[in-house]
């Protein structure tokens, strides 16, 4: 195999590389055979091979390992795979921009946020932006980090305000903004509210509240049960949602983590209680993460100044 001469291969890649092969990678990744991913996209199986074959020879190296009667993704696969998955995330953002243009809007503006940032800044910024742009369309899209990230991958939000969870599989620009504490909330009527001290002990006898597997506050969580050698609570309630988790410790007898900012405000309130316990771990600073590989728009780039000036 000859080496590619780095000043050509740019732009023999641009003449060679089809959105519709970008789309069939992306639907093998997912599907894991080229039937699936030629059916997905309305193409024959010998049309899809010929397509993947063509892609091949143009990066010079095969993309997929065959195991049985699939395919697996080799590491030149997947690093071509991520790099598609931005494609189509900028093609995404791109496609919401021309919708609203078209109909005469004045833009939108798709955001996303962890909870333990609603209560001052991400609140803050918006009633900025909003202030100086009256007519713009915001969507705010509330998560966890993991989940968050898989929606800016895919250019659903054009910037989020969270942490790096794993491998964000978009290349980003990470701005911290503030450290975030945890509490363990009850109901204001539970037997541990009043405790002038709660051990980890005394939190094992009430079912737990808890957010999915994958998440950054649920792996802080996990690390806190192994340091007392203790095993995850069975019967769990699993919840991405802190207003679920607040709606059902207020009305039980169990137990739920949840953002120190967001249980400071409704403990103040009498909406529930804040148990005397301190966790020995902590989650990483979060702050505003932005793709790397597409233009902010004039919105978000505000909102963005307005987030860190908060």
């Amino acid at each position: 195999m000859g080496s590619i001469d780095r000043q050509d291969s740019t732009p023999q890649l641009l003449n060679r590389v089809r959105m519709r092969q970008v789309a069939l990678i992306l639907a093998v990744a997912e599907h894991r055979t080229l039937r699936a991913a030629a059916g997905q996209l309305g193409l024959t199986q010998p049309a899809a091979t010929k397509m993947l074959h063509e892609l091949e020879d143009a990066l010079r190296q095969p993309l997929f390992d065959r195991v049985g009667r699939g395919l697996q993704l080799n590491p030149a696969g997947e690093r071509v795979t991520s790099y598609f998955r931005s494609i189509r995330g900028s093609m995404e953002a791109l496609n919401r921009d021309l919708g609203e243009l078209k109909l005469g809007g004045a833009g939108k503006f798709s955001v996303g946020s962890i909870m333990a940032a609603s209560p001052g800044r991400l609140t803050q910024a918006l009633l900025g932006l909003k202030a100086q742009f009256p007519m713009l369309a915001i969507e705010i899209a509330v998560d966890t980090s993991d989940r968050l990230l898989a929606q800016l991958r895919d250019g659903v939000l054009e910037m989020m305000v969270g942490r790096m969870a794993g491998e964000p599989g978009v290349a980003c620009t990470f701005t911290p903004i503030a450290d975030e504490g945890l509490a363990v909330v009850a109901a204001n009527n539970h037997p541990l509210a009043h405790k002038r001290r709660v051990p980890f002990e005394a939190l094992l006898d009430y079912p737990w509240i808890l957010q999915p597997q994958g998440s950054p506050m649920r792996e802080v969580i996990e690390r806190e049960f192994r340091a007392h050698s203790a095993p995850m609570p069975r019967g769990l309630i699993e919840t991405g949602s802190i207003l679920t988790s607040i709606n059902l410790v207020r009305d039980s007898q169990m137990v739920a983590v949840i953002p120190q900012a967001v249980a400071r405000r409704d403990a103040k309130h009498g909406v529930l209680r804040i148990l005397p316990y301190k966790f020995s771990h902590t989650l990483e600073a979060y702050g505003s993460l932005v793709p790397s590989d597409r233009p902010l728009s004039a919105p978000a780039a505000r909102f963005l100044r307005l987030l860190h000036a908060a």
